[in-house]
């Protein structure tokens, strides 16, 4: 749900129906049931739906790279969609990846198409091949959640969603008719019951994985995440150590995994942190645009410190076990509080974009061309489903917004007890986004503790470069780094596919960031990742890495 005059606070990459209202695709019929479904049973009783979408022209038409989608049925009420992708080069030994988008209720196709899948749509509503998709050096899986996201569902009705809230509503209201997913939202309605959903699924697919594709034998896991993924990622990734940990000393059965890599590109992570970064960066950001004026500067900023404004209503939340109704509440209005008057008037008065300050607001970029490509017949059947596709689920979005789930403090706790561990942690921030601008998450990165803290905060920042293009600056020590990418919105792999090709695959394979030369020195301890052996031109990149027909990094002050 894309940021608007009726719900100014929404986070998620999308509008709040699945499409616009008034074209084409509003007078369209129900889809139809899919044809040559396939089906696994699962050790653990979990069915496993699939079709073959590139069998069938669809998205991933790289000769010899299999694509896979479908359903990971859990429960007769809890049905998750998911694509995965082979890595395009040796698969078999490729790490597996997971990408989700944010939300809270946004889908993880936004990804797939809009940034770093295989494919991107274009305006003539045809696929197109991305030379630099992430399954260039990972097997890379996409899926929908929490239920009701996507093509994901708990139940399925024809019906509408009702154009004001984006909330589905029986077929005699007037809004996009079609078939959609029911869920009762409020059994997921915070990040850390995501979480527990989430590898759920996650252990139901690969359980099924040796079956699905045999070839695939790694078991090398990377959790990458965005807006707010700032979230999920730290909790997620928490959630599902401790998890593999029971299954690694026996206490229960599962598939183990390897734990990588935990990637997080303009996240929202800790919003006591984050907030004072608002105003800053609407008056002051590094493209010298002045979004507001200094009346409005000032108010946002007294919203910030003033007393019962959004610091200490934070504050408030903290204190509590949100468990209760009572704490929930205290949660949920320190999130109005900070949201409508710390980051809100922007969107109020700027004109400016919300995911890239560079455009107006009636400029949204990217676009979502991919959302008509999946309303044809023909692409539903290739991916066996046969509901209209829900970009944000509102439903999902309001019951976070119920708990104040926003503002929970665990988060930046959770990204420190990752980072006792033997794995990496990247922050990456495209420099043009507001929502979740650099400003905050360079706050994030200073303020986070663990190990190597204070000389993460000494290390100062180096050129981030790609065949001699500076395409931003990091700063990193150890296991943890964080990068400004320059000229790069909300959606960095977007703007800047070169450089964030290179971020992922430098990351999941040990290397120094800026320069991706050499393999990290410091001692990590116990706390660090097992480094590469080989350097960055032993993997297999796109035939071209020119940046030609892409913006390179430029610095604005």
């Amino acid at each position: 749900m894309r940021v608007h005059s009726l719900l100014p606070l929404a986070l998620p990459l999308a509008a709040a129906a699945s499409v616009p209202l008034g074209t084409e695709f509003a007078r369209r019929q129900l889809p139809n049931e899919p044809t040559g479904v396939k089906t696994i049973k699962t050790a653990n009783n979990v069915t496993i739906r699939y079709k073959e979408p590139g069998k069938h022209g669809v998205c991933e038409t790289t000769p010899g790279v299999n694509s896979y989608a479908g359903y990971v049925d859990l429960a007769p009420d809890a049905h998750t969609f998911f694509w995965f992708f082979e890595a395009r080069h040796d698969p078999e030994n490729a790490p597996i990846t997971l990408w989700l988008n944010g939300g809270p209720g946004s889908d993880s196709l936004i990804g797939l198409f809009e940034e770093l899948g295989p494919c991107r749509v274009n305006e003539k509503n045809e696929t197109e091949i991305n030379p630099y998709s992430w399954n260039e050096v990972s097997n890379m899986l996409f899926i929908s959640q929490p239920l009701g996201t996507g093509f994901s569902y708990a139940e399925k009705e024809a019906g509408s969603l009702n154009p004001f809230t984006g909330v589905f509503e029986d077929a005699s209201f007037a809004g996009v008719q079609g078939r959609y997913p029911v869920i009762n939202a409020t059994l997921i309605d915070t990040t850390n019951l995501a979480a527990e959903a989430t590898w759920e699924v996650l252990q139901g697919f690969l359980g099924g994985l040796h079956k699905l594709d045999p070839k695939i034998k790694s078991r090398s896991f990377n959790l990458w995440t965005e807006s707010y993924g700032g979230h999920y990622g730290p909790a997620f990734f928490d959630h599902f150590m401790k998890e593999n940990d029971k299954i690694a000393n026996g206490t229960t059965k599962g598939v183990q995994l390897d734990f990588n890599t935990l990637g997080i590109i303009n996240g929202i992570i800790d919003e006591s942190i984050q907030a004072p970064h608002y105003p800053e960066f609407a008056r002051h950001n590094t493209y010298g645009i002045e979004a507001v004026n200094e009346t409005v500067y000032n108010y946002m900023k007294f919203a910030n410190s003033m007393p019962n404004g959004c610091q200490d209503q934070i504050s408030y939340c903290k204190t509590t076990n949100r468990t209760s109704l009572a704490d929930l509440a205290i949660c949920t209005e320190a999130a109005n509080m900070c949201r409508d008057n710390v980051e809100s008037p922007y969107y109020v008065f700027s004109g400016r974009g919300t995911y890239d300050i560079r455009h107006p607001s009636q400029d949204p970029t990217p676009p979502s061309y991919y959302i008509n490509y999946l309303a044809k017949d023909e692409v539903k059947n290739a991916l066996g489903v046969d509901l209209n596709y829900t970009q944000s689920n509102a439903e999902v979005y309001y019951a976070f917004q119920q708990t104040g789930d926003f503002v929970w403090p665990n988060f930046i706790e959770d990204l420190e007890d990752i980072l006792t561990r033997p794995v990496r942690v990247a922050l990456i921030y495209g420099d043009a986004d507001y929502i979740c601008n650099w400003f905050g998450g360079q706050a994030v990165s200073l303020e986070t503790n663990y190990k190597h803290s204070k000389e993460f905060r000494a290390a100062g920042y180096a050129p981030f470069t790609v065949d001699g293009v500076e395409y931003g600056e990091t700063r990193e020590y150890g296991n943890f780094s964080f990068t400004r990418v320059y000229e790069a919105g909300h959606e960095v792999p977007y703007y800047q596919p070169v450089a964030s090709l290179q971020l992922f695959n430098r990351t999941l394979n040990g290397w120094e960031l800026p320069t991706g030369e050499k393999k990290l020195t410091p001692d990590f301890g116990s706390d660090g990742p097992a480094t590469a052996t080989h350097t960055e031109s032993s993997v297999a990149l796109p035939t071209s890495t020119s940046t030609e027909g892409f913006s390179v990094g430029k610095k604005h002050f």
